[in-house]
């Protein structure tokens, strides 16, 4: 498990390291294909952040567009990266909401509040930490987002229960991941592409809507939106944690 975490981290603290260098010109970070990246995004919409956040987005969709974020809501993105998603969300959740990343990655922790400076970003916070163990209060978000990063945990039960802790009643998620099709073994999954690369650690759909269920969530659905590779998909995943009975 930490070998993998390691695995993570490093490939992403390059990823950081190659934008602040370079800008990612010439796609010299992640993916170069169209199934990942800036490109998933609107470029209205990311021509409002500084270029070093897009540059730096290696995802697998943009959760943004499932969300459905709302003026004055808290919104905490899990694997924030360089900052695309936060300082998106902050933008519209307004200045009565807040936009919070976690990542455990110093290299992007930098860039991200570096690019939070840029964009006079003020309602937003980075903090690092993991995702299995998120440094956030039970009950202190009202949405929860990430942009193909679940998929790269070790332990995802942990990671659906933290979501679920931290999340007030209510409150939801909108995620992007990559997602298997029920048919693929892991084995299968892992032929089809590295576990940094996002492939070899993707839940299937079905594990994707036990796990949410066993962490407490209702009403989740998993929606495929593109195929990344054979079998396995880029998807949209909601879910509603359900409020308290009084």
């Amino acid at each position: 498990m930490d070998d993998v975490r390691e695995q993570v981290r490093q490939r992403y603290a390059l990823a950081a390291v190659q934008t602040t260098n370079d800008g990612c010109c010439g796609g010299s970070c992640g993916p170069t294909d169209e199934s990942f990246g800036q490109g998933l995004y609107d470029a209205t919409e990311i021509a409002e952040i500084p270029v070093e956040a897009a540059a730096a987005s290696l995802g697998c969709g943009n959760p943004l567009t499932v969300a459905e974020l709302a003026p004055g809501e808290r919104v905490l993105d899990l694997g924030s990266g360089g900052g695309i998603d936060v300082l998106l969300s902050a933008r519209r959740v307004g200045p009565t909401g807040f936009a919070y990343g976690v990542d455990m990655t110093d290299e992007m922790l930098d860039l991200a509040r570096a690019n939070a400076t840029k964009a006079g970003a003020t309602n937003v916070e980075f903090r690092k930490g993991t995702i299995e163990e998120l440094p956030f209060a039970d009950g202190s978000v009202d949405v929860v987002i990430s942009n193909c990063v679940v998929n790269l945990s070790p332990d995802k039960p942990a990671v659906l229960g933290e979501v679920f802790r931290v999340l007030a009643d209510g409150g939801r998620v909108g995620i992007s991941d990559v997602v298997a099709e029920d048919h693929l073994t892991p084995g299968q999954r892992a032929e089809r592409g590295s576990y940094v690369g996002c492939i070899a650690g993707a839940l299937s759909r079905g594990e994707y809507l036990t796990g949410l269920a066993a962490a407490g969530f209702v009403d989740a659905d998993v929606t495929f939106t593109h195929q990344v590779a054979d079998g396995m998909h880029g998807a949209v995943v909601r879910a509603r944690k359900p409020v308290a009975a009084v």
